[in-house]
């Protein structure tokens, strides 16, 4: 039971990824702490926003509510690419008795959040200096694979959101093109985050292990990470590494796509946790390696994001811009 009333003009804050939801409430400027819980915990994203909220969302209480999803958003409407939850915004106004309710790509709040990361919440892959006034890439591995862009402009700035996890991968190599060919036989078609996200990096071992002919225990993208580490498995070792090389390529796709000289940010859940192993990865070699566009790319400095709850770095930005904060 609440022991006092939240002060008005609460605004509930949401992060809700494939895997993971998280839930904190904005008072006074002041966050709350951030609630996680798993998806597969509650069969709607309803069930979880009450199961969060409690005694919270008693009507009137919570004044504003700003969204990030992980999926497209359309009309204020957003069915998540990878689990089962659909979220929509006039549905949850209604039922909570907000005043208003906004609904964003998950990796729209990621790019938003750029130009307020503090230097140690990243870590550099090499480049030189940002560019100030150029366009900022957003994109990470996690259950999915996630891409934005913030575009600078005299008057404040624009977000670039769209699914560009979904584009179709291209390998560098005969050994890539062999792995790009045999999950084509699974899926059809194979896109980016078939191949970087969690399960891609699943998929990159159940490849990298047939095509060698290897009888491998069925792991999990953890257990993946976690055997390449510590060594004990070549398999996971070389699937954790063409994994970095091939999220370099796309990288710097998206960088030579946009012009992005304002820096390349590296979010998402998997590679967070293990900065030392990206660094030490042909991650930055693959980056720059775009034939004579290479001296484009050199200088754009690439970085991985270190904060686990970016996200509402950038839904407090924007409800700023919105003079909801």
């Amino acid at each position: 039971m609440m022991k006092a009333p939240l002060p008005a003009g609460t605004t509930l804050l949401a992060d809700i990824g494939g895997t993971n939801a998280r839930f904190a409430l904005l008072a006074d400027g002041k966050l709350s702490t951030i609630a996680h819980t798993v998806v597969s915990d509650h069969g709607t994203f309803s069930e979880a926003l009450a199961a969060y909220l409690g005694d919270k969302a008693k009507a009137g209480t919570i004044q504003h509510a700003i969204l990030a999803a992980s999926g497209p958003v359309q009309n204020g409407r957003c069915a998540l690419t990878n689990n089962p939850w659909v979220i929509d915004a006039e549905k949850l106004r209604e039922a909570y008795g907000f005043s208003s309710v906004r609904l964003i790509n998950d990796f729209e709040a990621v790019a938003l959040a750029l130009p307020h990361l503090r230097p140690g919440s990243l870590l550099q892959l090499g480049g030189r200096e940002r560019v100030a006034g150029a366009p900022l890439a957003a994109i990470g591995p996690g259950t999915g694979l996630g891409m934005a862009a913030l575009i600078p402009h005299a008057s404040g700035q624009i977000v670039l959101s769209g699914e560009g996890g979904h584009s179709t991968m291209a390998g560098a190599s005969l050994r890539e093109d062999a792995v790009i060919a045999h999950l084509r036989q699974r899926f059809g078609h194979v896109s980016s985050e078939r191949l970087l996200s969690g399960a891609g990096l699943e998929n990159l071992h159940d490849a990298l292990a047939s095509l060698e002919g290897l009888t491998t225990p069925k792991r999990r993208a953890a257990d993946i990470t976690r055997a390449a580490i510590d060594g004990t498995c070549p398999v996971s070792a070389a699937a954790l590494e063409m994994f970095c090389a091939m999220l370099g390529s796309v990288a710097g796709n998206f960088a030579l796509a946009i012009g992005a000289r304002g820096g390349v940010f590296i979010g998402g859940g998997i590679l967070r946790h293990m900065p030392g192993c990206l660094a030490a990865s042909p991650f930055r070699m693959r980056f720059e390696a775009k034939g004579r566009l290479r001296r484009f790319l050199e200088p754009i400095p690439a970085y991985l994001i270190l904060d686990d709850d970016v996200a509402f770095t950038g839904l407090r930005a924007l409800m700023e811009v919105e003079g909801l904060g």
